[in-house]
């Protein structure tokens, strides 16, 4: 610790104290207080890590302009709930260490944060003005003094609703925050890294309380007492049409900073791959598996010693009871020996992905504003590990830019980290990379789907390679030794069916001549109507397929959502 005496962990619930700090600081006597603090910020404010970040959420929404603040806001707000608790339930002397911190200073004159904060314990604690340092004349400060006292008393029990409040009663403050005020409220500041380490959960989406505009505590009749406290009618109200909704979710730059500020040392990228993972739960699909003709089913062959180191669960205690009525672990133990027998029921084998993500300077930076095509393929990658698949993911841009996965992998975070990334340059889709992958692909392995995430500039997949070969026959080679199918999740516009642009042309081609399925993606609704056609067509029922076939025609029922039929 270079700043304050004494912080917390939530990830180990842990408290780490200062010693030579709290010595030099003559803090001796006041172990009682210091550590009673310190678990109040485990048991009280925030008292675990989702609870943290949501806090944190909220008084960003109370800190425009400054959202830079808000850990230390946030980091005032709850000292003021767990101190005001320890000095009046507690009898603890709380004030007694701030006057040790403040010894030898001189008083106060000056509105600002530090002086409102003093300002406050004063008043909750009815103690004579100055005690705690503060002569400041002026009726606006003490009125706010006022208004934060009783803040932190109608919300003891619901804190999280004012930390908004708070926030907005410190903001004029902030901007007028001195350096030296700044050193104080570091030597104070103990849940500066109390998120390091934690796993964030429902971030994604914007909680309630952050879809309201933050109300300042003079405006709320709970805390006001000069305010009409009677309901008043609702009031159509105009939503600005940047305003987010119920539901809503949040943008992957404001994730990260409401991560970094609750302690997490992590990049721009580590910051999206939490972020889409997060996001794409919810949806996750069954991915399709193809048929075997039989099942290995495990029939028992006989006994075999159990011997230490084994699991506990495979003892066979009968048969170990009958050889000896005292057991004695790897010595008279024993276990069943299983082999495996062709069953009766066919049996499945995962079908591995491909996936290719297009990252020009036409698709949108999916670690800074969420990219619905990012998404898309998160739920697909994710539902294809659950299912037991592997997965190769290749990022790429223009000539001779793209990274990719060493081959196929099972490993979420690399695929991830391809999703999100983002190169920004021209659009040239690495023919070379599918022609190698399928060149080679032996008739025992896995079948594999090939999934591309893009926009029209796909269609510079059927241009020809450095070789001189034909991109469309490149497409199709993929396609057969694949023998699973492929797939075009496009951000489009909304007639490219009905264009005669060459990109439709050549689009309608790869759907018509060579199977291609070609899904719009540009939301969130068409997001999901991709995701279940995905797990309906390559998953699902086929007898119930051939009907929807025979209904539609050539073409499913996914894409007429989404624009005329050609």
């Amino acid at each position: 610790m270079t700043t304050s005496f004494a912080m917390i962990r939530l990830a180990d619930q842990s408290v780490v104290i200062d010693l030579e700090a709290v010595q030099k600081l003559g803090l001796d006597d006041y172990a009682m207080e210091i550590l009673a603090h310190e678990v109040g910020h485990h048991v009280l404010a925030p008292a675990n890590a989702s609870d943290h970040f949501r806090l944190l959420a909220t008084i960003r929404k109370g800190l425009p302009t400054l959202e830079k603040h808000a850990a230390m806001v946030a980091n005032l707000y709850t000292d003021l709930l767990i101190n005001d608790r320890l000095q009046r339930q507690g009898r603890l002397q709380m004030h007694t260490i701030y006057q040790k911190l403040l010894a030898g200073q001189p008083a106060m004159t000056k509105a600002g944060v530090w002086a409102l904060y003093m300002r406050i314990y004063e008043r909750l604690w009815t103690l004579e003005s100055g005690s705690l340092g503060v002569a400041v004349d002026d009726p606006l400060f003490e009125s706010h003094s006022w208004l934060g006292a009783r803040l932190v008393r109608v919300y003891a029990n619901d804190w999280l609703t004012g930390g908004a409040r708070f926030a907005a009663l410190l903001l004029p403050y902030l901007h007028e925050a001195a350096e030296e005020e700044a050193a104080a409220l570091e030597r104070l500041h103990d849940t500066r890294e109390a998120g390091l380490d934690c796993e964030p959960c429902g971030l994604v989406d914007y909680g309630d309380g952050e879809l309201q505009d933050p109300i300042h505590p003079v405006e709320d009749p709970l805390i006001n007492d000069n305010l009409d406290k009677s309901p008043e009618v609702p009031t159509p109200q105009t939503t600005d049409a940047n305003t987010p909704g119920r539901g809503q979710r949040r943008e992957p730059f404001e994730y990260g900073e409401i991560l970094r500020a609750a302690g997490l040392k992590l990049s721009d990228a580590d910051m999206a791959v939490r972020y889409y993972r997060e996001a794409a739960l919810p949806y996750l699909i069954p991915f399709p598996k193809s048929k075997v003709p039989q099942r290995q089913e495990a029939q028992m062959e006989g006994l075999e010693a159990w011997e230490l180191g084994d699991a506990l669960d495979d003892i066979d205690w009968l048969a170990s009871l009958s050889l000896s009525p005292h057991a004695v672990p790897g010595v008279t133990t024993m276990k069943r020996h299983y082999g495996l027998a062709p069953g009766n029921e066919p049996a499945s084998k995962p079908i591995d992905l491909d996936i290719y993500v297009d990252s020009s300077g036409s698709m949108p930076n999916p670690q800074q504003r969420i990219s619905y095509m990012a998404l898309a393929g998160a739920v697909i990658c994710l539902s294809a590990l659950r299912g037991g698949s592997r997965v190769q993911a290749t990022l790429w841009s223009g000539k001779n830019q793209f990274t990719s996965t060493p081959g196929f992998v099972r490993d979420e975070e690399a695929i991830l980290r391809i999703l999100t990334g983002h190169l920004g340059g021209a659009t040239a889709f690495p023919i070379h990379k599918l022609r190698e992958t399928f060149s080679t692909r032996a008739e025992h392995e896995r079948d594999c789907h090939i999934l591309h995430i893009s926009d029209d500039g796909i269609t510079t997949m059927f241009d020809d390679d450095e070789r001189g070969n034909s991109g469309w026959e490149v497409a199709a080679q993929a396609l057969q030794r694949g023998r699973a199918g492929g797939t075009m999740a496009l951000n489009l516009w909304q007639d490219w069916q009905t264009s005669n642009t060459k990109v439709s042309q050549d689009l309608r081609r790869a759907r018509i001549e060579q199977g291609w399925q070609i899904h719009m993606v540009n939301d969130l609704p068409q997001l999901l109507d991709f995701a279940r056609e995905f797990s309906r067509r390559h998953y699902g029922d086929r007898k119930q397929e051939r009907l929807d076939a025979s209904r539609d025609g050539p073409f499913p029922r996914a894409f007429a959502k989404h624009g005329a039929r050609p």
